[in-house]
């Protein structure tokens, strides 16, 4: 049986029609999650959901415990990886309730997110040319047409610091430099998914013209939460025929063997208190598979 992550973006606090649902508490090398973890099963996949700003919207971006959820996610086993997120459209053809799926980043945080499972002693470097799993886009697009979603394939994902929105210089100049969304938390979740060698992909859902559009007014909270509980349904939809077609998915996951050849310290030099941080991350190549 297939096991899915999901990380909920603002508005998606929950998952219904889950079957078999039970909370679970993951303790993590990291400190807590960001919430309980929640376990259901969706037919014939297992989903892990966690809400990446907590139930009850406390978390800014830059507080989001990105390295504790993957850890915990991937330590249940789950080497899927959905995210659901909510963006600013930097395009006029992707208007405010469309689905973008997202196939490059363009990171402008300040650095002050812990963005690797790696350092002290443990050195590695992970592939990240092309950042989102191709196969689950695909299944994505197609989850989000059986729906009857509006939806743009393919573009640039510019993650900003927060917890402001855009200057209008600054949204032009990510406009000027092809991007296609921007909002504040696919990095530093996507580099850590590849890291556990996770298939990732986001499923963003556009509230607002950011600010640079001289015919909509500047993007504000009431704006952003109005088209925001439209979009929770149609995630929601969205993701249960995505999940269908995961869970149909021959073999394992695209993106299991994504650190094969990323990791430069060698394995017996690995002290055994990494070995169990990095246990989940790292099993096969630890277990010298």
């Amino acid at each position: 049986m297939a096991r899915i992550g999901i990380v909920g973006g603002s508005g998606l606090y929950a998952l219904d029609g889950l079957q078999d649902v039970r909370e679970e508490v993951v303790e993590t090398p990291y400190g807590p999650t960001s919430d309980v973890l929640v376990r259901g099963r969706l037919g014939d996949a297992e989903l892990v959901f966690v809400p990446r700003h907590g139930r009850k919207h406390k978390m800014l971006p830059s507080e989001v415990p990105y390295r504790a959820n993957v850890w915990a996610l991937k330590s249940l086993g789950c080497d899927w990886l959905i995210s659901v997120s909510a963006v600013g459209s930097l395009r006029e053809e992707i208007h405010p309730g469309d689905a973008v799926l997202v196939d490059q980043y363009l990171d402008r945080t300040r650095g002050t997110r812990a963005s690797t499972f790696f350092g002290d002693g443990v050195v590695a470097h992970a592939p990240f040319g092309d950042p989102v799993c191709d196969t689950l886009r695909v299944y994505l697009r197609q989850a989000c047409e059986d729906a009857g979603v509006t939806v743009h394939d393919r573009g640039t994902y510019v993650c900003m610091e927060g917890p402001a929105f855009s200057t209008r210089a600054e949204s032009e100049l990510y406009r000027s430099w092809g991007c296609s969304v921007i909002g504040m938390t696919a990095i530093p979740e996507a580099k850590l998914a590849r890291e556990a060698s996770m298939s990732y992909a986001t499923l963003a859902f556009a509230t607002d013209y950011d600010c640079w559009h001289t015919g909509h007014d500047a993007v504000t909270v009431d704006q952003v939460i109005a088209v925001l509980m439209a979009n929770v349904e149609k995630s929601r939809q969205v993701l249960r025929h995505a999940v269908e077609l995961v869970a149909a998915h021959p073999g394992p996951a695209p993106g299991h063997d994504a650190m094969r050849t990323a990791l430069l310290t060698p394995v017996d030099a690995i002290e055994p208190e990494d070995h169990q941080r990095l246990g989940p991350i790292l099993h096969a190549i630890l277990a010298g598979r």
